[in-house]
């Protein structure tokens, strides 16, 4: 019976891992239509959002039924816990991901490139490499590696706004801009701010695998 419970655990685990790797590529394949300019990139993104919502109802049923009918131990607990908040902050990461696809296909279809004075390249590295870390530090419990990732994100919010003002200041200074100018510097604000919150669900993630490890969050 024991090894029941075990194998059962050990799917909720594996969900969460495939979860996590399918918002990693979902999002940089968002990431790499806008940078590159490319809208065949940016609409297979539009679409490959599916299953990971599929996976976050499946794990939270899954962590529902094992609590109900298991009465499983601390450690387990723990798991279980991890789990239910790592799928919705990893669910949130296919929704920004969405949200830059969704506007980069916007921004090609209407000027066919992508004019960029910031910085999203830069911090979309940053942003999916803390991911990555994120991943790999819960299937491995790497508790270092967890806790380098948290403070790599205030780097990604010193770049977002950067951006922001950069790009607020271009709108304000050209009174002639056409709207539809006004319109792409907009959209690239908000795909920004995507990257930004994609790096905060990395580092929520983090957080959650040293709750894991340790049974306390961390203090940054």
């Amino acid at each position: 019976m024991q090894r029941y419970f075990h194998e059962e655990l050990e799917q909720i685990r594996s969900k969460l891992i495939r979860m996590s790797e399918k918002a990693r590529e979902v999002g940089q394949l968002a990431l790499e239509g806008f940078v590159e300019c490319d809208l065949k990139k940016a609409e297979r993104a539009l679409v490959m959002d599916d299953e990971i919502d599929a996976l976050e109802v499946e794990i939270d049923r899954d962590a529902v039924r094992y609590i109900t009918l298991r009465g499983p131990v601390s450690s387990d607990v723990r798991l279980i816990l991890v789990a239910i908040k790592a799928s919705h902050d990893i669910e949130r990461v296919g929704d920004e991901a969405h949200s830059i696809a969704k506007r980069t296909s916007s921004i090609l279809r209407r000027e066919g490139k992508v004019f960029q004075p910031v910085a999203i390249a830069e911090m979309g590295e940053i942003a999916f490499s803390m991911l990555g870390d994120a991943i790999t530090a819960f299937i491995e419990g790497d508790l270092e590696l967890a806790r380098s990732i948290v403070h790599r994100d205030s780097e990604v919010n010193r770049l977002n706004r950067e951006n922001y003002k950069t790009l607020s200041s271009e709108l304000d200074g050209d009174l002639d801009n056409e709207l539809g100018e006004a319109s792409t510097q907009i959209k690239i604000i908000f795909i920004s701010k995507s990257i930004e919150r994609i790096a905060d669900h990395a580092k929520n993630l983090a957080e959650e695998v040293i709750y894991l490890q340790t049974g306390d969050y961390y203090n940054s």
